[in-house]
């Protein structure tokens, strides 16, 4: 009897886990976009503190909102009156980067969901003198570590490591204490840069 709550336990985990699998898998878009004649109405489901922005392809902000309230944020964007050229709406969550394509040609705005992407951000923890790093790389991209020491001379590289073909990254660093000073612990990932101080 005891043998088959043990096995009964694990096959409910298995199935608890493969149907969270499953549901990001077939998770569907985040957003709705609505066009008409001079108005882009997108829809995202959005938490307060969140960061709605529209960067062009050089990477300049064109417009930032932090999101104010927990739910369904809805407006209407006139993205016609941009200049030609390829454009991102990103929404910068806690742990996650949701960017959504778009092209403006001759006044016309073409959403492309088959590029969407979803970018999950490095998380870093400490506790006393050691530093968690943690990071889903569902595509196994890498992930760049270099830790600094700063005091009030200089600042000094003392670690650097890039975190290679693996989907689930946890890495523990032990900082040495033995020096009065500070840390940066720098993080870079699919283009983008993640900066902790300590």
């Amino acid at each position: 009897m005891r043998n088959v709550i043990k096995h009964s336990k694990k096959g409910i985990l298995m199935v608890t886990m493969f149907a969270t699998l499953l549901s990001f898998a077939n998770e569907i878009s985040f957003f709705t976009v609505k066009n008409d004649a001079k108005r882009t109405l997108i829809s995202l489901n959005v938490k307060e503190g969140n960061l709605l922005s529209i960067i062009d392809d050089n990477g300049v902000i064109l417009y930032k909102e932090l999101i104010q309230k927990t739910g369904v944020y809805t407006k209407g964007f006139d993205l016609t009156s941009l200049p030609n050229g390829e454009y991102i709406f990103e929404l910068d969550k806690d742990l996650e980067i949701n960017t959504i394509p778009f092209t403006v040609l001759s006044g016309n705005v073409v959403f492309n969901k088959e590029e969407e992407k979803l970018i999950y951000k490095p998380y870093i923890r400490i506790k006393d003198n050691l530093v968690y790093v943690t990071k889903l790389a569902l595509n196994k991209e890498p992930l760049k570590v270099d830790i600094y020491f700063i005091n009030s001379s200089n600042t000094e590289l003392m670690h650097s490591e890039e975190i290679e073909n693996t989907k689930n990254i946890q890495k523990i660093y032990k900082l040495t204490g033995s020096e009065k000073g500070n840390y940066r612990i720098v993080l870079q990932s699919e283009g983008r840069t993640f900066t902790k101080n300590i």
